[in-house]
């Protein structure tokens, strides 16, 4: 992760005097917009200063100089690196949501309903809606919460579903097969004997199973294996990817595309990249910051969702490091502070 190391240390610069810093922030804005190289001209004509296109374009290839744009062809005019981007973002003002986009994320959290996953998914697709960038949710499991009740249902003399209903309101359904054949009363006694010994507990804590070999004792201690055996994707958490097909819309190449495609596919790859950045106490990673080769022409915006001061997943952001930075870092924040809310047992968020 060397690579990743030396990038959060290049953006410790020291500052750009004003007219530079000026000229970066028009240059990163035109070329979000537009997609396209930009002059001196453009710059000239549209940043706040005094000065002539001349004076711009020996400013701009200062800032070349000093790694901020590049020039992409010789005639042309610049665009940002992901330096250039580090630093636009890192003096970047805090942006507000507009009244249309805070009204459809008051509106949706008022009316969502549903187990945790089901709230969880549909948030992942209002985030991509938001912002037209592909969106990751990552949930917290239920790793640590607390089991509020477990009820074993007899299918047939060897299968049962237990269903397990926790506090943060994931409910998890599993399949027990035990090795031995039992009735609809074992099965019922088995269950209210798991109900007195799993509510309270996490899918942390140790209990103890009973050792008889009756058919009761065996289901509850079977059935205690399979709910403990539940391997999480990443501590617990869960990951819902809203927006794939933004990828195909926001990168040119194809080579790229395959690229990020492949990691999204891969859920223990996106939570280790949410974690890995918000460790590193960032809400942005552009380029390589990341330490992921095959997203290093991707920014990711992330948002943790902290309940009661504990963290509780996060939300976050994936598109091209020409992103609308501002408004994707917005909408990260308030989506991921209504969720909180919303886990966190308040009816409205202000």
């Amino acid at each position: 992760m060397a690579r990743r190391t030396d990038a959060i240390q290049q953006r410790a610069t020291s500052d750009l005097d004003a007219r530079k810093a000026t000229i970066l922030e028009a240059v990163v804005v035109e070329h979000v917009d537009t997609a396209q190289p930009v002059g001196s001209s453009a710059v000239a004509a549209s940043a706040d200063l005094d000065v002539s296109p001349a004076t711009v374009r020996s400013e701009m290839v200062t800032l070349e100089r000093e790694g901020y744009l590049a020039q992409p062809h010789t005639s042309a005019g610049r665009v940002p690196t992901d330096k250039g981007y580090r630093y636009f973002v890192d003096h970047l003002a805090s942006g507000v949501l507009g009244p249309a986009q805070q009204l459809q994320i008051s509106e949706f959290f008022k009316s969502v309903r549903g187990e945790v996953e089901d709230v969880l998914e549909q948030t992942s697709t209002l985030l991509s809606q938001l912002t037209s960038y592909t969106s990751v949710v990552v949930g917290p499991g239920h790793t640590h919460a607390s089991v509020l009740s477990v009820q074993l249902v007899n299918l047939d003399p060897r299968h049962h579903l237990l269903v397990t209903v926790y506090s943060d309101g994931s409910v998890t359904k599993h399949s027990v097969l035990p090795s031995i054949e039992a009735t609809h009363l074992e099965v019922t006694e088995a269950s209210r004997q798991l109900n007195a010994l799993l509510i309270g507990t996490t899918l942390e804590s140790r209990v103890q199973v009973p050792s008889r070999n009756d058919h009761v004792a065996v289901l509850v201690r079977e059935s205690v294996s399979v709910l403990h055996a539940e391997q999480p994707t990443l501590d617990g958490d869960q990951v819902f990817i809203g927006g794939s097909s933004k990828v195909a819309e926001s990168f040119d190449g194809v080579e790229t595309v395959r690229k990020v495609l492949g990691i999204l596919e891969q859920e223990l790859l996106v939570v280790t990249l949410v974690q890995d950045i918000l460790d590193q106490g960032l809400s942005v990673a552009i380029g390589s910051e990341h330490g992921f080769e095959s997203l290093s022409s991707c920014a990711v915006v992330v948002a943790p969702v902290t309940i009661d001061g504990v963290p509780a997943g996060a939300v976050g952001l994936l598109g091209p490091t020409r992103m609308k930075y501002r408004e994707a870092m917005s909408v990260a924040q308030v989506v991921s502070e209504h969720l909180a809310h919303h886990f966190g047992g308040e009816d409205d968020h202000g």
